[in-house]
């Protein structure tokens, strides 16, 4: 029989898992997300979550409490009566009481290879570190930070052409499939669930503005995968001397490139960058209170010598 769910989530991330358990006949009794913030060109207009919208489309109850701690809230979740919960990006801790009130728990959809990049953001911290693969890991919840039993789990391989977007873009299809089978096997009474590990964790803080400026000393690699781990949001920047006045750009795709210099150096008409060791070639970019664009376009309208500088 097709399992009686709620499912808890708020972005883009966590709307294909939610179409796929809807597809393969599970029953949504209701979503939960967060409550719509104001936006809309002048900021004004409630914009509802990317979940919400799906949900309303598909006429499943949408509820967007504050809280899951009164009584009250607690009183209707366990209302809904369900066998499980399936949590991806909601954004708001889930206290025991709430993880306790389905038949068989709450199964979260995590995006990284547990327990490494536990924690907020596990995709941007993933190519900024280097890491070599990310994936995507179903877990039974608990009261920790993504510390729970594992169920089923998929890897992908990072490459050096990859973005935090290209990467989002490709495990939330990959979730959804996990999840769907996750709860196959729930269903069937078949889901095995592993410990975590205690070696290897690592935690993924949230992403600050500060740390998203470029040091053009690192070498060429780790440059290169700041850029691509901040892009598009919050974006990695640096600044260009025009003209006695500093320009904020915001880098959001490069390549390694040969050539070496002094760190921020332009290297050719090319838009080549020196850093410590090695270089990076800029291929997108996005000057303050422009629209992004690809290097060639830029170069149009601010071309960039050999001798310039990027701070």
């Amino acid at each position: 029989m097709p399992l009686r769910l709620i499912f808890m989530g708020t972005p883009d991330f966590a709307v294909p898992t939610l179409l796929e358990l809807v597809a393969h006949g599970h029953e949504v009794a209701a979503v939960y997300t967060r409550a719509p913030k104001p936006g809309g060109r002048r900021g004004l207009q409630l914009q509802p979550t990317p979940v919400e919208r799906e949900a309303r489309r598909l006429g499943i109850p949408v509820l967007t409490p504050k809280t899951l701690k009164t009584p009250e809230a607690l009183e209707e979740f366990r209302a809904h009566d369900v066998d499980a919960a399936v949590v991806v990006a909601y954004g708001m801790i889930l206290p025991q009481a709430i993880l306790d009130a389905p038949k068989f728990g709450c199964f979260n959809l995590h995006a990284s290879l547990l327990p490494r990049w536990r924690g907020a953001a596990p995709i941007n911290r993933a190519i900024m570190a280097g890491d070599a693969e990310s994936g995507v890991m179903v877990m039974k919840m608990d009261v920790g930070l993504d510390t729970g039993d594992v169920a089923m789990a998929e890897r992908l391989a990072i490459t050096d052409t990859m973005t935090a977007s290209d990467l989002h873009d490709a495990l939330a299809p990959l979730g959804a499939d996990l999840m769907v089978r996750a709860m196959g096997g729930l269903e069937r009474g078949g889901l095995q669930l592993t410990k975590q590990s205690e070696d290897g964790v690592t935690y993924a803080a949230k992403i600050e503005k500060a740390e998203a400026k470029i040091d053009w000393s690192k070498p060429a690699r780790a440059v290169l995968r700041h850029i691509h781990g901040l892009s598009p949001f919050p974006g990695a920047w640096t600044e260009l001397d025009d003209g006695g006045t500093p320009v904020r750009l915001k880098l959001l795709r490069c390549e390694l490139a040969s050539g070496s210099g002094a760190p921020g150096d332009v290297l050719d008409d090319n838009l080549a960058i020196a850093c410590g060791d090695g270089a990076v070639r800029l291929l997108e970019l996005q000057r303050e209170g422009k629209a992004r664009m690809q290097a060639a376009d830029f170069l149009r309208g601010t071309p960039l010598k050999p001798g310039a500088r990027l701070s």
